[in-house]
């Protein structure tokens, strides 16, 4: 496990990381605390591998918005395009659109 100074250096600089770790933060979780979550919650989705450094998949989920993020997450889990979902920048969700 990587330690908090660790996180502040390179570890810390995808902007998917960066991310969440402001959000856990907003939420109330001190810095070392929401470091600690956010690296353990990527490697448990496979976007990170277990040496802290991007995969693959977390490559391309880096390259995307929060916006493209969130109506990907939603498309997969209803089995719908993306182009039918708008997104909330509020709520950081993506929902169908009104027709």
């Amino acid at each position: 496990m990587l330690s908090f100074s660790e996180y502040l250096t390179e570890k810390a600089s995808p902007k998917i990381f960066n991310r969440l770790v402001n959000q856990l933060k907003a939420k109330g979780l001190p810095p070392a605390k929401a470091y600690a979550t956010a690296n353990k919650k990527l490697k448990e989705y496979g976007i990170k591998d277990e040496k802290g450094n991007l995969t693959a998949k977390g490559k391309k989920r880096n390259k995307m918005s929060a916006e493209s993020r969130a109506k990907d997450r939603e498309a997969k889990r209803q089995g719908k395009s993306v182009k039918k979902f708008t997104y909330s920048k509020k709520t950081n969700r993506a929902t169908l659109k009104n027709k």
